[in-house]
């Protein structure tokens, strides 16, 4: 009965994402001889009990559970990743310089995951990070990093057991002794329960500061809320796709619900993989899967480009892609836009120390209201 069971919880589970977690698993494994030199490599980093120093910024956002971060984060999926985003070792220094120029620019998040890393080993992003953490000149900055639990099928069976040594391999390849923000990326389904238990255990262990969810439903979050609760711990955030051109969390419910409990939403994809700055056309495509993502919706969204434009015309030159991040501050997110360059960790950096009017943020939501929704996570929906 036992073995049912547990096909069953697993058929389930691929039935919802089967190429995601299926691809997820065939990375989790790949070439061992590689992720065992990356091991061999961390453990003669000296190891620091906390990424952080001190910092005295008046602008930072509180979390539940007393976390101060930047108003605006780092989202570091594109260091680490080929398939998506075409990376290879020759850009981790143009990441370090982009790292580094968001921290002197005052943002304090950066955002990985333990599956950031496709076509160049699991976690490989979640090192960069680290390294880029320890070797950061901007010392008196506090420096956090968080990062992302996969609830991949091969961890159903031990839930709990799976978060703690999960997050301990994070931890080495992060080279710390505690994680700033540990997340589960996605849901768990049938084995939530076992899930949101490794969480707490991790957070009543110190190996955490605090605990957060990604592509959570309102019903699911609600849940994670009151299970946490019961055991004392805050639940800081829930990490949704928001964005001018997917405003679905406004529709679900998911965003009155983390206004109501105290979740603060981290928006990855906030620029729409690049849409909202205004830099792709039809005659200028990105390359990899974007490309195909991007081919019939680039000119559909050209008044709402314009209308970034002009707003930020009126607020001292800020560009489309300024503007649009600043628009989901001003609806209560903290953005996590990617940054593959220094310049465009300064262009985002650029979107912060002011804030649009309650006029102008009306004006960007009547011209979005129109689009259709650019793709998102379907597990975020379930």
């Amino acid at each position: 009965v036992r073995n049912f069971q547990n096909m069953l919880i697993i058929k389930a589970s691929i039935g919802c994402a089967i190429f995601l977690n299926a691809f997820l698993v065939v990375q989790s494994f790949q070439t061992p001889l590689l992720l065992n030199a990356r091991r061999s490599h961390l453990s003669q980093i000296s190891r620091a009990p906390s990424m952080t120093a001190s910092t005295s910024n008046e602008n930072m956002v509180e979390l539940a559970g007393g976390l101060k971060v930047s108003p605006l984060g780092v989202g570091a999926w594109s260091w680490g990743d080929r398939v998506f985003w075409g990376y290879d070792d020759s850009q981790e220094s143009a990441a370090q310089d982009a790292f580094n120029a968001a921290v002197k620019s005052g943002i304090n998040l950066f955002d990985t995951a333990e599956v950031y890393g496709i076509g160049t080993g699991w976690g490989h992003s979640e090192t960069l990070c680290g390294k880029f953490a320890r070797e950061c000149p901007e010392k008196e900055t506090e420096i956090l990093v968080a990062t992302k639990f996969a609830p991949i099928p091969t961890r159903f069976l031990e839930p709990r057991k799976a978060v703690g040594k999960a997050l301990r391999d994070s931890l080495e390849r992060l080279g710390t002794d505690r994680c700033d923000l540990y997340q589960l990326h996605w849901p768990g389904f049938f084995v939530d329960k076992g899930f949101w238990d490794g969480l707490a255990d991790a957070y009543d262990a110190g190996l955490v500061r605090s605990v957060g969810v990604s592509n959570y439903s309102e019903k699911r979050l609600r849940s994670v809320h009151k299970a946490l609760a019961e055991r004392g711990v805050p639940l800081a955030c829930n990490q949704v796709q928001y964005s001018l051109l997917h405003r679905t969390p406004e529709d679900n419910g998911v965003k009155a619900a983390c206004d109501e409990l105290g979740v603060k939403i981290l928006a990855y994809s906030p620029l729409a993989q690049g849409v909202l700055t205004g830099k792709y056309s039809k005659d200028n495509l990105p390359s990899g899967p974007r490309a195909n993502i991007f081919r019939d919706r680039v000119d559909e969204v050209e008044p709402l480009l314009a209308a970034l434009s002009d707003i930020g015309a009126a607020n001292g030159g800020k560009t489309a892609g300024q503007v649009a991040l600043n628009w989901c501050m001003c609806k209560g997110a903290i953005p996590i836009p990617g940054a593959r360059s220094e310049q465009q960790a300064l262009d985002n950096a650029g979107a912060m120390g002011w804030r649009m009017s309650d006029d102008e943020v009306m004006r960007l939501d009547e011209a979005s209201k129109t689009f259709a929704k650019f793709p998102g996570m379907p597990l975020a929906e379930m």
